[in-house]
């Protein structure tokens, strides 16, 4: 199963997180991700989200599953549409 999700490159007390994609089964620190489709900066002030959505669109198309805060950034950029 392919998971797209959130992974943590900020350091302690200054998150910063890359969009990916990754197999369900790996860890969230390893740098194992199929495809990097976006960034999410949630220290800025309004939150700063950068997301490829054509390859986010292709990605879900093939049946990757977002976890439930990607889905809300998806939503907010109009690419999940429900």
């Amino acid at each position: 199963m392919v998971k797209i999700r959130l992974k943590r490159i900020g350091k302690k007390k200054a998150p910063f997180y890359r969009i990916v994609v990754t197999n369900a089964a790996a860890s969230c620190r390893t740098p194992n991700a199929l495809d990097n489709i976006g960034t999410y900066d949630p220290l800025q002030e309004p939150a700063v989200v950068k997301i490829d959505e054509e390859a986010a669109k292709k990605w879900l198309a093939n049946g990757a599953q977002p976890t439930e805060t990607v889905a809300k950034l998806f939503k907010n950029a109009g690419i999940l549409a429900k």
